[in-house]
Order: C-alpha cells, then structure tokens, then sequence
C-alpha cells in the first residue's frame, strides 16, 4: 500500500476535513445523499486521526444536501453552457469536476489557499481543462488568471461565512464585473448561524471564525449590482433533502418550524450579464 499523505492545516482550512470526511461516510451509506466515491478515496489515503473529528454520520446530510444541490446546479449551468468556464472557490477537497466529469471544452479552476492545492496536487489526479490555483480568495489578482472569452460559473461553496461581508461584497461585485456574463451559486449562514458559531463543533474543533451572516438574498441583491435571483433554497427546501434518511428527517422536525433555524443554511443561485 502506498505511503498516506501527511496533512497541518489550520483555521478555516481545517474544517475542509470534516466537510471530505462527512461526504467519505456518506459513501458508504445504502441509501447515501451524495455518493462521493472520491471522498471515500481521499479518506483512505491522508494519514489523519479522522476519530479525533467527532463526527458521527447523521451529521453528514448537513453537507451532502448542499453539496449535491450545487451539483444538480452545476449541471445545469454547464447543459446551458458547454464551453464555460467554472471556478470553484473554496474548493477544499471537494471532488465536484470528477463527480460531474465536464465535457473538454469547459476549463475548470479550483481555488483555494496554497496548503489546500498542495494537498489536492497529493490525492487527486490531474485532467484535461484542469486548472489548480494555489491563492487567498480576498487576493483579487488571481481573477487576473481567468480569461474572459465565455460565460463563467462562480461556484463558492462553504467559504462566505469566514469573509467580511466588505471581503465577501468586493469579492462578488469584482466578478460580475470582470466576465460578460454567468452565474454566482453561493451558499450562506445566517444570522443565527453566525451568532452561534461558538455551540458549533466544527467551528470550535478548526479554531475559525464566522463574520458573514446572509439571511436572504435581498441582502446580496442590495449589495452586488448587476446580478438576478435564479434560484434560493435552505437545507430543508433542498431538491436533494428528499434523499435523507428518515431519521435525519424526524429529528430536524422543530429545526423546520422555527424560520431563525429553517432558514440557517441558505443556498442561493444568481445570473449575470445578459438574458438569452
């Protein structure tokens, strides 16, 4: 068996392990949300106490749901636009360009921080229109790298929360400006989500901060010029949701009726440039 991939990672970078491992436990369900094989794959060979994370598998759905709703999205995005370019921020180790296995003319960037593109260079292959970049995503100089000759897909997922909402507004409004035209598919926390944090294992576990709390798109609407609401859903109005175990289900029935914790994972979907 070959030598496992060592892995220090640190702050909001770290919370990308619990994200791999939830979606590798996933995996192996009967019945599992997402089904990410690669993830299950990752798992295996980063040498890591993944016990030390505390995360039970009915956790998972909290990722997963997300994760395969932006994938249903993704593909939609790409049958509209077969010679795209997508850049996923705050890629971490997600798989999403082999899980979706875009077409040869789509050239695909995932971005994330140097030590998180050094660990996705260890475990995951390379492949045709496959772009790594090694960057922080508050840098506006690696938008710099991206060409502008086609629509572009803006895929941040799991990265809002740990941006000001000054970073996470500049961030957005630099991209809309920079490429004629596409689509912004981003997830938030809201209010409650960020008041919070500290409750939260995963937060507490990876040493990070949430700042950026969203509690609808009127409040990215407002801010970023130029862009039109497509589609918006939290973890329970999610097309993937109905995948869930039921007992998954039963216990997030209070979570349902009360709008402050229906409403705290938010995922929202926006176009920009002209209408076809």
């Amino acid at each position: 068996m070959a030598d496992k991939i060592p892995v220090d990672l640190h702050g909001a970078a770290a919370t990308m392990l619990t994200t791999l491992y939830l979606k590798a436990l996933d995996a192996d369900f009967d019945q599992p949300v997402l089904g990410d094989q690669y993830a299950r794959e990752a798992v295996a060979r980063i040498d890591f106490d993944w016990d030390a994370l505390k995360a039970p598998g009915r956790w998972a759905p909290l990722v997963t749901v997300r994760t395969a709703q932006y994938d249903i999205w993704a593909r939609q995005f790409l049958a509209a636009h077969p010679e795209a370019t997508v850049i996923h921020l705050g890629c971490g180790m997600d798989a999403r360009v082999f899980r979706i296995d875009p077409g040869p003319e789509v050239a695909w960037y995932d971005v994330d921080q140097p030590p998180v593109i050094a660990l996705r260079k260890q475990v995951y292959p390379d492949r045709p229109g496959y772009h790594l970049v090694a960057t922080l995503a508050t840098d506006p100089s690696w938008l710099d790298e991206i060409p502008t000759d086609r629509p572009v897909l803006l895929l941040a997922e799991g990265i809002s929360m740990y941006l000001t909402e000054a970073d996470g507004v500049a961030l957005l409004q630099s991209f809309v400006d920079r490429f004629p035209s596409g689509e912004l598919q981003i997830d938030f926390y809201n209010w409650l989500g960020v008041k919070t944090q500290k409750a939260q294992r995963l937060q507490r576990q990876s040493g990070s901060t949430l700042h950026w709390a969203v509690n609808s798109p009127r409040d990215i609407l407002d801010k970023v010029t130029g862009i039109r609401l497509l589609a918006a859903a939290n973890l329970f109005d999610a097309e993937t949701f109905s995948r869930v175990p039921p007992g998954f289900r039963r216990s997030s029935t209070l979570a349902r009726a009360l709008p402050p914790l229906r409403g705290m994972l938010q995922y929202h979907r926006y176009a920009f440039g002209p209408v076809s």
